[in-house]
């Protein structure tokens, strides 16, 4: 699921994939959102995503569709 995190003043987002569902992730940024709490988030790497809720400026949480290699759409 690719994922992108706007902090309110920070020219550049937070873009990263993780293998968490579109439902899990809505819901725990808008918990953050709601609750003054931290999202935190671990993306396909490995690595830990901890955003402060107060500072989202917004989200967008895109599809989980796999990318093409090459020059045609391997299915």
């Amino acid at each position: 699921m690719d994922v992108e995190i706007g902090i309110q003043n920070v020219a550049r987002p937070v873009s990263f994939v993780t293998d968490k569902s579109a439902d899990e992730i809505s819901d725990a940024i808008a918990a953050a959102v709601a609750d003054g709490t931290v999202v935190d988030v671990t993306d396909t790497k490995g690595r830990r995503i901890v955003v402060p809720g107060k500072v989202i400026g917004y989200a967008i949480v895109g599809s989980d569709t796999t990318h093409p290699v090459g020059f045609g759409a391997l299915n």
